[in-house]
């Protein structure tokens, strides 16, 4: 299936406003990889993709990562926002042929992020916080600029804001998110 038809299949799932951030995150993802030598196309459509499932109500995604065979952590039940990401990598591969390790990777990761991630996973991680159609952040014209010039400094300025600002407003941290954070910011895993 080509970009054309994903999009086409996209807009009549998504809400207006899910589609229309999705495809911010393709254009913001194809721009960020020609910036860093990643290919452009497995960029552009893992950002089309990288929320497919966020639109699924929450009982029917528990019965669909059943039904993908998909583990769900004691966290995402009691969080299930999470598994739109790991689902939308299945429905990417069921629903939309996608048969792409690497994009099915950078689907997977693009809401806690990872340890060890690759330069595809950063981009769509990346580009789902900074695409245009974002709320203006006060650090957000920093994290755009980074975003196109340091990958692993433009990571990090958005797993410590986005650290902070959940131990700001007392909520619980996802373990993935903690271990990404600590990979890469305590470890100075940089490439």
């Amino acid at each position: 299936m080509d970009r054309i038809e994903i999009r086409e299949k996209l807009k009549e799932r998504l809400t207006a406003k899910r589609f229309e951030h999705s495809l911010g995150v393709e254009y913001t993802a194809a721009a960020m990889a020609m910036c860093h030598r990643v290919n452009v196309e497995q960029a552009a459509i893992a950002g089309l993709l990288h929320d497919c499932a966020k639109n699924y109500p929450t009982e029917e995604k528990l019965a669909k990562c059943e039904k993908y065979r998909l583990s769900i952590s004691d966290y995402e039940r009691q969080n299930p926002e999470l598994l739109h990401a790991k689902l939308g990598a299945a429905v990417a591969k069921d629903k939309y042929k996608i048969k792409d390790r690497e994009i099915l990777s950078a689907i997977t990761w693009h809401t806690t992020g990872c340890p060890n991630m690759s330069d595809l996973d950063k981009i769509i991680y990346i580009a789902d916080y900074i695409e245009p159609n974002r709320k203006m952040l006060p650090e957000l014209p920093q994290i755009r600029r980074e975003a196109f010039t340091d990958l692993d400094l433009c990571l990090i300025h958005i797993l410590t804001s986005v650290l902070d600002y959940l131990a700001q407003e007392n909520r619980e941290i996802d373990p993935i998110s903690k271990e990404t954070y600590r990979f890469y910011v305590e470890g100075n895993n940089r490439r």
